[in-house]
């Protein structure tokens, strides 16, 4: 799946309810998200890393679908001029 088309899953199931929630609150879930990342990287096993990557990733295109961020063009950047 690429990018795009996870960004659209992302907005058709969970957008509605997502801009209900907001972007404050959207960014805090984000927050929590990634330190469950961290906690499983350091302590968890390979299925527990899986599952926080997808959370991540979820919260990532929640976030950029609220504030109309395209994930395609925020990751272009990192193919014509890495930083």
């Amino acid at each position: 799946m690429e990018f795009r088309q996870f960004q659209e899953l992302m907005e058709e199931t969970y957008g509605e309810q997502d801009r209900e929630r907001g972007v404050a609150t959207s960014v805090a879930w984000l927050a929590e998200e990634v330190g469950e990342l961290a906690q499983a990287i350091r302590k968890g096993t390979h299925e527990q890393r899986i599952h926080e990557f997808g959370d991540v990733l979820a919260w990532t295109a929640s976030l950029a679908n609220q504030v109309g961020v395209d994930l395609e063009d925020a990751i272009q950047r990192y193919v014509d001029n890495p930083p």
